[in-house]
């Protein structure tokens, strides 16, 4: 059990800083974005080009790990779709934002930092993995269901706008430069390098404390419902749908494994409201967020006593 706290506290200390130096004025939500947008647009970015320049290519594309975490994230986003949409009659729109919520980790702000500190040098290609999975499948597809759930624009017109989105994404932009550095088995000239290195080895505390500063001023009012069942599919349903797909492929590296149903298990992505915004569904979205952070810390730590490795 030590060794579990030895894991989890930090990060979730981390996540607590974040907050109550929010509440305490000590930095504002102007401020907290602003270290975001250093998070998404440089740190992560470094990570992955990081992980995916210097490990060989059979590794970065892994086909049981992207199988294992693809399906299981699909599962899970049809199985919420169909709930939402025949339990509690919800319109296609923000039905396809709350299976959005259960079947999307957030795998750089909180899941890294924890595969990191249980798993190593795993965590990093996984998150590269799940890079592939979360922006090019789980993403584009729930938001091409709400749009055609408002009947805004032609299929093609979502596509292409998807398109456009992940083509100016950091994350995407890193793996497209680090997998031909992958391929050809070279190597980022030493400066660069070591800058690359450098907000790499920032990326975990500050994606954890940007966290906390978000979650403060979020409210869990009139939504328990809704709320819980994006939780309940979270925290639960995602990383069980997850192992169950592992545990059925041949020759899976037991690391792998455990890296992916530890990001499985990680709170949705922490621009969840931003996206459902779009929808009206933000404020379901941001108690959402809420709800799921701070029961992770009990669902994490469980799950952490199951595959973190021995002393």
């Amino acid at each position: 059990m030590l060794q579990i706290l030895s894991i989890t506290t930090p990060i979730f200390i981390l996540i607590g800083l974040g907050f109550l130096s929010a509440r305490g004025g000590l930095i504002s939500r102007e401020q907290v974005r602003g270290m975001g947008a250093v998070v998404i647009n440089f740190a992560l970015p470094a990570l992955v080009l990081k992980a995916v320049s210097e490990n060989p290519i059979g590794e970065v594309f892994n086909w049981q790990y992207l199988t294992a975490y693809g399906l299981g994230s699909l599962t899970v986003f049809c199985l919420g779709l169909l709930a939402s949409r025949t339990l509690r009659r919800e319109p296609l729109d923000s039905s396809a934002i709350a299976a959005l919520g259960m079947a999307n980790s957030n795998s750089g702000f909180v899941g890294y930092p924890i595969v990191a500190m249980t798993l190593g040098a795993t965590a990093a290609i996984g998150l590269a993995l799940n890079m592939v999975v979360e922006n090019l499948l789980i993403i584009p597809l729930a938001l091409a269901l709400a749009e055609a759930g408002r009947q805004e624009g032609s299929a093609l017109s979502v596509a292409r706008e998807t398109l456009k989105r992940l083509a100016r994404s950091p994350l995407i932009i890193a793996m497209a430069i680090g997998l031909p550095l992958a391929l050809l088995e070279l190597r980022l000239p030493a400066v660069p390098a070591r800058v690359v290195e450098m907000l790499a080895t920032a990326s975990a505390p500050l994606a954890l404390f940007v966290i906390g500063g978000s979650l403060y001023g979020l409210r869990l009012s009139g939504m328990q419902g809704e709320i819980g069942m994006i939780a309940f599919g979270k925290l639960i349903l995602h990383p069980l749908a997850v192992l169950l797909i592992f545990s059925l492929l041949p020759d899976v590296d037991p690391a792998l494994m455990a890296a992916g149903v530890l990001f499985a298990s990680a709170p949705m992505l922490s621009i969840y409201p931003i996206l459902g915004q779009r929808f009206g569904v933000d404020g379901r979205c941001a108690a959402a967020l809420l709800l799921t952070t701070v029961a992770s810390f009990v669902t994490i730590s469980t799950l952490l006593g199951f595959v973190a490795p021995s002393p």
